[in-house]
């Protein structure tokens, strides 16, 4: 047998996936007689990201294999090592547009760990007392939200909220904001062909009307929120409907929840007008090799197990999070233990990318001028009219000639 290597790989730390992973971890080692130590992060995917890109720069030997954000692949490509000749035999099992979301000029960057593409929460059993539907618009969505918030509020619950989401100036809110936009036929900030599309009226109505929701369905603290934050109020049963990804849903049904049993899941409301549809962004993680790991054959076998239909079906089952595996949403185990993933496919069939493609290395630069000119309009600093605007000048700005 090969030596036994001494690896570390990041991880962040939403919801409970840290334990998830370290079980899996402990499994890898005692069938290869690795070890793998976990570096934690932090929760915002930005400064995780930010923080990669410091090691990676200075050529860090500390970390092997890197968890990576399925918009990373182009700006981190030539710090990973080609995984195309260790994945040969099994690329073709994951559904072929992630592949290609992680490859880069025929560079296999990362493998696909597990997919992700977020949904409507809402809770059943408050639809079911006011006798509503689940919401198919956004302004179905305020209507609902409202009605049941001032209910459940003169009932006794002050902390009741009608929507939560992620309202913090960071990538999550690219994403919730892109899905707005597509929403309602506004496009995709940049489009595939690199041309900056995102001063539109479709794009002003959606973000005017987000804005409208701080304050009044959503509170004020929503401007705070990630993705764990949001998680906490719903929780605790004190929102009726509430945008997130996979991951919550496992969590909202387990042991000492206040909504167990008293939620679901549908595909994000339409915008409205004639191009009104659900967008839902495309999200997901992935496992890359660090060029700079001393042991790369360890590192490669260990981004293997964690890509490995076994693993992913695991991580399915006890977290809720979606395989990238075709096969597996036809897996009776899965469907059993999570009824919900099956449904999912619905939900990715709305996906919408998040424009790192055509933006290539600047798209960071790119997401971030675009949730700040969000965060501005949600936070009552000028309107979406004003601030898209200026959005569209900037972003000429780093365009230059392309991108």
């Amino acid at each position: 047998m090969a030596h036994a290597a001494e690896l570390a790989m990041v991880s962040g730390d939403t919801g409970t996936g840290l334990e998830f992973l370290r079980g899996q971890l402990d499994r890898f080692e005692e069938e290869t007689g690795h070890t793998v130590t976990i570096v934690p992060m932090p929760s915002s995917t930005s400064d995780q990201f930010g923080q990669y890109r410091l090691w990676l720069a200075a050529g860090n030997s500390d970390i092997d294999v890197y968890q990576t954000d399925v918009i990373w692949a182009p700006q981190l490509a030539d710090q990973f090592l080609d995984l195309s000749e260790a994945a040969a035999d099994v690329v073709d099992d994951h559904f072929p547009s992630i592949i290609e979301s992680q490859t880069v000029d025929g560079k296999l960057v990362a493998l696909p760990a597990f997919t992700d593409a977020p949904a409507l929460y809402y809770r059943t059993d408050l639809l079911e007392k006011y006798g509503k539907e689940v919401p198919q618009t956004w302004a179905e969505l305020e209507e609902t939200a409202m009605e049941i918030m001032e209910g459940e509020r003169e009932e006794g619950n002050q902390d009741m909220w009608g929507f939560v989401f992620q309202g913090n100036s960071y990538e999550g809110l690219t994403c919730n904001a892109l899905e707005w936009v597509a929403s309602h036929g506004g496009g995709q900030i940049v489009e595939a062909d690199g041309t900056i599309s995102i001063n539109n009226p479709q794009a002003i109505e959606a973000v005017e009307q987000a804005a409208g929701w701080v304050g009044t369905i959503a509170p004020e603290g929503v401007l705070g929120y990630m993705e764990e934050e949001s998680r906490g109020v719903w929780q605790l049963g004190n929102a009726v409907f509430m945008r997130n990804w996979p991951y919550a849903y496992a969590l909202g049904n387990s042991d000492g929840s206040a909504i167990a049993g008293d939620f679901d899941v549908a595909p994000l409301p339409a915008g409205s007008g004639e191009e009104g549809r659900s967008a839902a962004t495309l999200g997901g993680w992935n496992v890359a090799v660090s060029k700079y790991s001393p042991d790369p054959e360890a590192a490669i076998e260990l981004a293997m197990f964690l890509s490995s239909a076994d693993v992913q079906k695991e991580r399915a089952i006890n977290q809720s999070n979606l395989p990238t595996i075709e096969s597996l949403y036809d897996d009776a185990e899965i469907a059993e233990a999570q009824p919900i993933i099956p449904n999912w496919k619905e939900i990715f069939q709305n996906a919408v990318p998040r424009p790192s493609a055509p933006t290539q290395s600047n798209y960071n630069e790119v997401s971030s001028m675009f949730w700040g000119a969000v965060h501005e309009t949600l936070s009552g600093n000028g309107t979406a009219a004003e601030n898209l605007e200026l959005l569209e000048l900037d972003l000429a700005d780093i365009k230059g000639d392309s991108w």
